[in-house]
């Protein structure tokens, strides 16, 4: 089985729903997978993005993840939706990926834009050549203040800012309960909050 990008495969109507999907692949209907597969293959090339950087090695992970889901779905219950069972699937893969090279997450900075940040916005008014000077140094805090946050923050607060997931569906991920969820994306927030403070306030003081 490989993860495809552009060939799409004849099954059915692709409205279906994922549990829908799930139970024609349980039933033997390896194509229903495929759709699958479509639909999600990018947003899994994310979440790998955020610890691994190599190009390569996200390829390779995003297939090993869906091969792994392809070989437990016969487990899948729907307990929980399809993508969120997935994404735990995604952020094992690469954490394991990583342990396995004894290396540590350096954050997820290359994937994370500014904008993306809520504050982002104070700082997008005025396309002035101070303005962008501001929004660089922003960028560059941020991706400072994301990789010195733990792991188990910075895969939460991302979970939540970035794909903007519940608290139910992180704690599911993460295999952890919501409050522990909510306890570290309290935290992530305050200390990337109080690493940005400064950038923040200094860009209104000039507006």
């Amino acid at each position: 089985m490989t993860v495809k990008s552009e060939q799409r495969p004849e099954v059915g109507d692709e409205s279906q729903t994922d549990l829908q999907l799930v139970r024609k692949v349980q039933r033997g209907e390896k194509a229903a997978f495929d759709l699958l597969v479509i639909k999600y293959q990018s947003r899994v090339a994310a979440i790998i993005s955020r610890y691994v950087y190599d190009s390569q090695e996200v390829m390779d992970l995003t297939q090993e993840t869906f091969v792994k889901a392809y070989r437990a779905i016969d487990r899948f219950r729907g307990d929980s939706a399809f993508y969120t069972w997935l994404y735990r699937i995604a952020v094992n893969t690469a954490k394991n990926f990583l342990e396995a090279r004894s290396r540590r997450p350096q954050g997820s900075a290359d994937s994370f834009d500014a904008e993306n940040f809520e504050d982002g916005g104070r700082l997008r008014d005025n396309a002035t050549p101070e303005r962008l000077l501001q929004r660089d140094q922003l960028q560059a805090a941020l991706q400072e203040a994301l990789a010195a946050l733990p792991e188990e923050l910075r895969s939460a607060f991302l979970l939540r800012e970035y794909d903007g997931l519940s608290y139910e569906d992180i704690a599911t991920i993460l295999d952890c309960p919501i409050g522990t969820v909510r306890s570290r994306i309290f935290r992530a927030r305050d200390s990337v909050d109080r690493q940005l403070g400064p950038l923040l306030d200094n860009g209104n003081a000039r507006s």
